[in-house]
């Protein structure tokens, strides 16, 4: 039984609050990215980028733009909720080592992205699964990774010189980290919990459970 992948599966956490800022190994980073541009995609068409940002000047005028956004959403919680939200830290761009912000570009390999036609957001989905792979890749490495998305996606493509047409689909905060919270931060925080397998798994049809 491959007991270490379910171990980093389970391992895996959204972290915030915990790195230390030390630098990565090269030959770390680059194991943690190719086990990204590893990962499936429709029709082959690999349409992820990796931004890798260090600049001191950019991740703070990416986290003032996060910092504005945090508090618009602030802005429409209120009694109970708001206090609750005001305790959650949502990202660790500064503390973090570096900054990897994965992209998605639509047009690679188009027009005829095989297993695209039908479902066109499948090129997103191929992204999503880069993240995962690197998420998962950095987990292993005893590394933290937090998805930051607090952001409007033209204020990040323009900071970054994206060209148009590429959307930044995450920011990626990466680096050591003191530790791995065994419980998620916002079930720790009492945000939301966690729903059973139990109630997502589906026979046959929407609504009928397995017995």
């Amino acid at each position: 039984m491959p007991s270490d992948l379910y171990d980093v599966i389970h391992r895996r956490r959204d972290v915030r609050g915990q790195f230390t800022g030390e630098p990565i190994h090269p030959d770390v980073l680059n194991r943690v990215l190719e086990a990204a541009h590893a990962a499936p995609s429709v029709g082959l068409s690999q349409p992820w980028d990796f931004v890798i940002v260090r600049s001191a000047a950019t991740r703070r005028a990416f986290r003032d733009h996060v910092q504005q956004r945090r508090a618009e959403f602030a802005g429409t919680l209120s009694g109970e909720r708001g206090d609750r939200f005001a305790g959650i830290k949502i990202e660790g761009i500064l503390e973090s080592t570096l900054g990897v912000v994965v992209s998605y570009d639509a047009s690679r390999g188009a027009p005829a992205v095989l297993g695209r036609h039908a479902i066109p957001d499948a090129g997103l989905y191929s992204v999503c699964l880069a993240i995962q792979n690197l998420w998962l890749a950095a987990t292993a490495e005893e590394l933290g990774v937090g998805w930051v998305s607090f952001y409007r996606e033209p204020f990040l493509a323009e900071l970054l010189g994206m060209p148009a047409g590429i959307r930044p689909v995450a920011w990626l905060c990466l680096g050591p980290v003191t530790h791995l919270e065994t419980v998620p931060d916002l079930e720790r925080h009492g945000w939301r919990e966690r729903r059973p397998l139990a109630e997502a798994v589906h026979a046959d049809r929407w609504g009928e459970r397995i017995h």
